[in-house]
């Protein structure tokens, strides 16, 4: 049993749960384009960032960077890759004084076979080194120990993209071919995935809709289904982490994690259309804590936070104690929200919470990180999306994982919905939200837990979606809007159901599964025969959302009638009628 384990049961904790419930409220995508330089520079985009420790490694920390955002699946004919001039980083301060003690660096270096040919492959690809795979990225990742740097893997294979079912057949197998295992349990994975973020993008940003008042009551859209992003995941052991080299204790055990993209200073474009680099290396992205670029930060301060290494960050603290997004909320909806100076929010975003993620160090200077407590055991029995409020220490802020609800968790505390601001307490600020629960694609239940990445021949993305009629921001729209529902708690069941108007061909499929397997999710017609098939893959447990576009497999149109969505899930299948007309 590892240290800290008592930590859920601590009474302490229960008022170090108020600190994180006084987070700033966050809308729109964690970190997609968010700046003013990284929407021009999409390729050293980070877009989100997780650290997290798994249930079935529960010895070493994985981290999830995300990088370029909003990449279309059809993304022919020159499919996504990292980009070469660019300097990938995953940073890690265990120390609590904000310096880059480790520093994971990810190099890449493209390779094309035949450059004659438009083709990001000449013929079906069976595996990584198939000669019929034309497009090959590797990577060089090296650690760097406060500056000294040992490299860990030459020539590591980057996953390809996935052109489609008759290119790759069995993608998600060769996808999982390029995860490296070094030979102290590190494992790393860098490719294409799945975009595991997910928040109503469209109406968020017109001006803080919500489709259905309060939020908790699902209706919102998942404006990043049905795309794709770059990941680089590694998983260490917690050993390797420590500023001592132990295992996690009182003293070593929270560590403070950012990543960030680093180019060249001079960039010089060429006649002949190439690129030539020169100078020192400069950071022009960054992104620990969810959204905080994003909408924490006003638009004439974004591209110097990106450029700004966590021991500058004294210089963006007024966005921090005095937040915009709560004086927003006061004025569209008429809520009473507490917007003088939140110091509470210094601790979540700054130094960490006593007791739950603060690094034991009088000296802390504060500075904004992701910050993970190692020694805190991971919720295997009934982890909550919405993390450290719902009594779920493993969760958000402590750390991020995949399912963790950062939109939801961060709008009800910007409202005041926390046990800190009592006289704020209340509906419907404690029961704000998006609308949009969980991913639109099952996590994996194994390394690198990101899903696969949507096929450019059958993926799908949103329909539009009216707003409801009770969304107008309006004082008496919300204020009305009813008491807070409570969050489910405990061990998912199998379940399945359709959500909005049926018939209708974009109606949602929401699905939970109850454990971790083999999960899949079809289309079959009045006679039994198989239509489309929109998940089929190993899945983590968890609830999760898919639609259906009225397509068969072969992108045509069905026809009207009647169909059936069939959900199997550890040997147990549950059907639905659908009816198209």
């Amino acid at each position: 049993m590892r240290h800290l384990r008592f930590i859920r049961g601590s009474a302490f904790i229960l008022g170090a749960l108020a600190l994180a419930l006084a987070m700033p409220a966050t809308t729109g995508a964690s970190s997609h384009s968010e700046a003013p330089g990284t929407a021009k520079d999409r390729m050293a985009d980070d877009t989100d960032l997780y650290a997290f420790v798994a249930p079935d490694a529960p010895d070493k920390v994985t981290f999830v960077g995300n990088w370029i955002p909003l990449l279309e699946p059809n993304g022919g004919p020159n499919f996504y890759t990292f980009d070469d001039d660019v300097e990938y980083y995953i940073n890690i301060d265990n120390a609590g004084d904000c310096l880059d003690h480790i520093r994971y660096q990810f190099k890449f270096k493209t390779a094309r076979r035949n450059p004659a040919t438009f083709l990001y492959n000449t013929g079906m690809v069976t595996s990584l080194d198939d000669p019929d795979l034309n497009v090959r990225q590797t990577y060089t990742l090296t650690r760097f120990d406060n500056g000294s740097p040992t490299v860990l893997v030459r020539n590591g294979v980057v996953a390809p993209n996935n052109v489609g079912p008759t290119s790759m057949p069995s993608y998600n197998d060769l996808a999982q071919a390029a995860v490296t295992t070094l030979p102290d349990g590190t494992k790393i994975f860098v490719g294409p995935r799945d975009d595991p973020f997910f928040v109503d993008l469209g109406a968020v940003f017109d001006l803080l809709t919500i489709r259905r008042i309060p939020g908790n009551m699902g209706g919102g859209v998942d404006g990043l289904g049905g795309f794709n992003v770059m990941t680089i995941a590694i998983q260490v052991p917690m050993a390797k982490l420590t500023k001592d080299g132990a295992a996690p204790n009182a003293r070593n055990s929270v560590i403070g994690i950012y990543d960030s993209a680093e180019r060249s200073k001079v960039r010089v474009l060429q006649e002949d259309g190439t690129v030539l680099n020169a100078g020192p290396d400069v950071q022009v992205s960054r992104l620990g804590m969810p959204l905080v670029n994003e909408v924490v930060i006003p638009l004439g301060a974004k591209d110097r936070f990106n450029h700004t290494k966590p021991t500058g960050d004294a210089s963006f603290l007024s966005y921090v104690t005095d937040p915009e997004l709560p004086k927003l909320f006061n004025l569209l909806y008429g809520l009473p929200i507490p917007t003088t100076s939140r110091n509470d929010l210094v601790t979540v975003f700054l130094t960490g919470i006593p007791g739950v993620n603060k690094p034991a160090n009088p000296r802390q200077v504060p500075c904004e990180m992701l910050r993970l407590n190692m020694a805190i055991a991971p919720n295997t029995e009934n982890p909550n999306r919405l993390g450290v409020i719902a009594g779920d220490v493993s969760g958000f802020p402590n750390g991020r994982r995949l399912p963790d609800d950062v939109v939801d968790v961060e709008e009800r505390a910007a409202a005041g919905g926390t046990v800190l601001t009592p006289d704020f307490n209340n509906s419907p600020a404690n029961a704000l939200g998006d609308g949009v629960d969980g991913n639109d694609l099952p996590f994996l239940p194994y390394f690198p837990y990101v899903a696969p990445p949507h096929s450019p021949f059958t993926h799908q993305h949103h329909r539009e979606e009216p707003i409801h009629p009770a969304s107008v921001p309006a004082t008496t729209s919300m204020q009305t809007a009813g008491a807070a529902t409570a969050n489910p708690v405990g061990a998912p069941k199998l379940s399945f159901r359709l959500a909005g108007q049926n018939p209708s061909p974009s109606s949602k499929l929401e699905f939970t599964v109850p454990k971790a397997g083999r999960v899949s999710l079809r289309l079959y017609d009045a006679q039994g025969r198989l239509v489309r098939t929109l998940v089929d893959q190993d899945a983590a447990p968890g609830s999760f959302t898919a639609r259906w576009d009225g397509r068969a497999a072969d992108g045509s149109q069905v026809a009207k009638g009647i169909y059936f969505a069939r959900f199997t899930a550890g040997g147990e299948s549950i059907e639905k009628k659908v009816v198209l007309n």
